[in-house]
């Protein structure tokens, strides 16, 4: 089976932290979104994962590129990197990595996030996941007939037509059929609103006899944004609680109280502080007398006589005394 992970966009809805890193690379209880998402569609697709292509802008650098296939090798598959110039659509991205597109095929966008308790049919033709939702309006949705099969698509549907989002993650059994459908929208300029959609292609198959069912995952957790990325930071982090991988070596922790569950980096310094719930702190950072609670501090950050709360800080973000929501980016400093 192949993974294709288009990851390219530049996440404005993220900015300031995606000024400086793209934002499947933001760690969210310790684990960047992208290695997180490998990890559990991995885990639910049964069956052996022999390549995982990850579509990226050309500036995302060798550092990122290195890290992306020692990814996909942990998951005993082989690594790829594709890059996608121009932000054109879904269609368009997922084509950039035409060649890893063939077989048994999963396409994966790197905002989202979930939570499943199935192993995937990969005996379905093709297989959309979906969430209900109450506000749909936002989202892709589809509807589905009495014999659970999908029988419409619908973007961002302004008048309710079905609460069931699709969430960004799909499985094809046939992925040369998929490609060559793709390929079929950029040979004719098929576009909407200027981009090229995924969504067209689905259409065409369905038209042509292609039977789509819904997976339905229990949590869907997004990312598109601070406050959803902090509030998945604080289900992930309960999604492992417990687990040995939340500690990391050499923390050096005086007169703290850390209220789990929380993520501690290597390295970590900690001098009268209250840590927690819902904290993830990045490698070889240093925290004095502050107050931490339900927010995602990347590494080598710098925070003293601080009350945060419901915060994100980028690497190397400094914070002196201060009581604060923030979403901060790298190397940003606050003081009093």
């Amino acid at each position: 089976m192949q993974i294709i992970i288009p990851m390219a966009g530049k996440g404005k809805r993220m900015r300031p932290h995606t000024l400086t890193t793209a934002k499947p690379l933001i760690a969210v209880g310790g684990k960047p979104i992208v290695q997180r998402l490998v990890e559990d569609i991995t885990k639910v697709c049964g069956q052996k994962v022999t390549e995982i292509a990850f579509v990226i802008a050309p500036d995302f650098g060798t550092e990122v590129e290195q890290h992306l296939i020692q990814v996909a090798q942990n998951q005993g598959a082989k690594g790829s990197i594709y890059y996608q110039d121009k932000a054109l659509g879904t269609a368009h991205a997922i084509m950039c990595a035409k060649n890893a597109i063939k077989g048994k095929t999963v396409v994966a966008f790197a905002d989202t996030l979930f939570k499943a308790d199935f192993v995937m049919d990969t005996e379905q033709e093709g297989v959309i996941w979906v969430q209900k939702i109450e506000n749909p309006s936002q989202f892709g949705v589809v509807k589905i007939n009495a014999n659970n099969i999908i029988t419409d698509f619908i973007e961002k549907p302004q008048t309710f037509v079905s609460d069931l989002a699709i969430i960004g993650i799909y499985y094809f059994k046939d992925g040369d059929y998929l490609k060559s459908e793709l390929q079929y929208l950029l040979d004719n300029n098929i576009t909407e609103k200027g981009e090229y959609q995924l969504t067209n292609a689905l259409e065409n198959m369905k038209a042509k006899g292609t039977k789509f069912t819904p997976g339905q995952v229990t949590e869907w957790l997004d990312c598109g944004n601070k406050d959803a990325t902090v509030y998945t930071n604080q289900r992930v982090l309960e999604f492992d609680k417990g687990k040995p991988n939340l500690k990391g070596t050499n923390i050096k922790n005086t007169n703290s109280k850390i209220i789990e569950p929380c993520f501690i980096g290597n390295d970590v310094v900690l001098e009268n502080c209250i840590i927690g719930p819902h904290v993830s702190i990045g490698a070889n950072s240093t925290l004095v007398n502050s107050i931490v609670k339900n927010s995602i501090i990347q590494t080598d950050a710098k925070i003293s006589n601080a009350n945060i709360a419901d915060s994100m800080l980028g690497a190397g973000a400094q914070v002196v005394g201060k009581a604060l929501n923030l979403s901060i980016s790298d190397y940003t400093q606050i003081v009093a």
